[in-house]
């Protein structure tokens, strides 16, 4: 496998971690504070939005600090 191969493989298994991993927390978070229908189609996919938005954010943290731990071998 070359190289772009396994950083796509490497991006797409991080953002499907880090998206199951927010959505799981976000379970926890109370949304009906917030919409007026908690239980609605419209909820529902503020939910999921708001899970690709957090899970995005924290994988490409993630993904940036890698790379960056990975260029300080060539420091020396």
């Amino acid at each position: 496998m070359n190289p772009e191969g396994q950083e796509a493989v490497l991006h797409i298994t991080v953002n499907l971690v880090f998206l199951v991993i927010v959505w799981w927390s976000l379970q926890t978070f109370r949304f009906d504070v917030f919409v007026r229908n908690p239980e609605g189609p419209k909820a529902k996919l503020l939910m999921v939005l708001v899970t690709i938005a957090l899970s995005h954010l924290v994988s490409s943290f993630f993904i940036e600090y890698l790379n960056g731990s990975l260029m300080l071998r060539h420091l020396l």
